[in-house]
């Protein structure tokens, strides 16, 4: 087996969806300069768009989302051309 394969700087992450403000802890090798504090241990912090706590697929709930207005733009351009044709 080779020697130092393996990244060295494998550790414990939290990884939060700033969605709905749910934490997980798992190892990985990302770097990041924020901390979280959680039971009492400081571990380095990941933020999350979205995971599977607040996406739609996995939570059965269809939620949309659309913060620059792209489906009412859609739907003033290209809305009304089936009635036009």
């Amino acid at each position: 087996m080779k020697k130092d394969l393996h990244p060295k700087n494998y550790r414990k992450v939290a990884f939060k969806d700033m969605s709905n403000e749910e934490t997980f802890i798992t190892r990985s090798t990302i770097n990041t300069k924020e901390t979280i504090d959680i039971d009492g241990v400081t571990y380095p912090l990941i933020k999350l768009e979205i995971s599977n706590t607040s996406h739609p697929f996995y939570t059965g709930k269809a939620k949309l989302v659309d913060t620059a207005g792209r489906v009412d733009k859609f739907m003033s351009r290209y809305g009304n051309r089936k009635k036009a044709l």
